[in-house]
């Protein structure tokens, strides 16, 4: 397909994305680009993700694909599978296979600097999809939603279902759970919704009885539902055989649906014994389906079909000499640099307003029963 053509169906993709201004970028053969010739081909896109025991890097991974291979650009696609050494190796593949730009989704963010070294080396551009690569200057752009948002519309979902005011008098008990330690997009979301729910823990009407409240103490390794609901499990013989626990704050679905097996192993989920509020992120269709059947009480929806194309339009943008895209380019210091970013808006998803994810064409009415 023609540069020219490729060009043009990108600009459409993001037709849609708002418009900021701002400059990123490096020719992938040396300096600011050229641009291409109009009748020469895409090139080749590494792109590579972290795992696919979630179904939204599965998703994403399929989306950003599509995306590229409608544009006129050949993929190279690879998951880490959770394994640090596998997704530098990947990349090192990568470089030396001669590809034109890294889409990069990190297992750690902070583990890959001798392969962003090497793409400089060899002047090849990086994306940083999602997840903040850190501590190397060389992250030409950032596609990511607003992640302290994210853990904004949690933190408030909870205030929210509790009724609590400033000043109120009624105490409710609640755990904290947090994301990986490696991701740094964890201490954004801990940090968002902690923004919101502190000042309530301060005042007494919110009640952590385990105590842990720090975010070393709280993190998930790998985002592990099995993980979560063990700490879950602890967390009621120790904190909770006389005491009910009101609501969770959970960052993820998959985290959600562990400590909901846990409280329900207990006998949560009766009318005696409602299910605590529990909160969650990325919309995952059995957190949706479990939001619907009255179990799970929020998500936060994020549009992975817009991160996507927010990233190919970011790439073809560095592969036309051209500038990204942005809107932030003064949240995400990577240790080295404040990498300009593009964020996405997120939106808070409960049983009622799910409906809005049909509308969108993002599951059908029967997926959700």
């Amino acid at each position: 397909m023609p540069r020219a053509s490729a060009a043009v169906r990108v600009t459409a993709l993001a037709a849609a994305l708002a418009l900021s201004l701002a400059a990123c970028g490096r020719d992938s053969r040396g300096g600011l680009y050229d641009g291409r010739d109009e009748d020469e081909e895409g090139g080749t896109i590494g792109i590579s993700m972290p795992t696919r025991s979630s179904e939204r890097w599965i998703a994403d991974g399929e989306n950003v694909v599509r995306l590229f291979e409608e544009a006129g650009y050949e993929t190279d696609l690879q998951y880490g599978e959770d394994q640090i050494e596998n997704q530098i190796s990947q990349i090192e593949n990568m470089i030396a296979q001669g590809v034109d730009l890294l889409v990069i989704a990190a297992i750690d963010g902070s583990s890959l600097g001798n392969a962003l070294q090497q793409a400089e080396d060899a002047e090849i551009p990086v994306v940083s999809y999602d997840r903040l690569l850190l501590d190397h200057g060389h992250v030409n752009c950032y596609a990511t939603f607003d992640n302290e948002q994210v853990g904004r519309l949690q933190g408030q979902y909870i205030v929210d279902a509790l009724g609590l005011t400033e000043g109120g008098s009624d105490s409710f008990n609640i755990e904290l759970f947090a994301g990986s330690a490696d991701d740094n997009n964890t201490r954004y979301f801990f940090g968002g919704a902690m923004s919101v729910l502190q000042p309530f823990i301060d005042d007494g009407q919110l009640i952590v009885r385990s105590g842990q409240t720090e975010l070393n103490e709280i993190t998930t390794e790998k985002w592990s539902g099995a993980e979560a609901q063990d700490r879950m499990d602890d967390l009621l013989t120790t904190d909770y055989r006389t005491e009910r626990v009101d609501a969770v704050l959970s960052p993820y679905d998959g985290i959600s649906l562990g400590v909901l097996a846990a409280v329900k192993s207990v006998g949560y989920g009766t009318e005696e014994q409602p299910l605590p509020v529990v909160t969650g992120q990325d919309a995952e269709l059995a957190s949706l389906q479990s939001i619907v059947a009255g179990e799970q009480t929020q998500t936060v929806y994020k549009d992975i079909r817009r991160l996507a194309e927010q990233a190919v339009a970011m790439s073809d943008a560095l592969l036309s000499g051209e500038e990204c895209e942005v809107n932030d380019t003064e949240s995400y210091d990577n240790g080295v640099k404040v990498v300009p970013a593009y964020l996405l808006e997120p939106v808070s998803i409960d049983a009622s307003n799910y409906q809005l994810l049909i509308d969108e064409g993002y599951y059908t009415e029967e997926q959700l029963g």
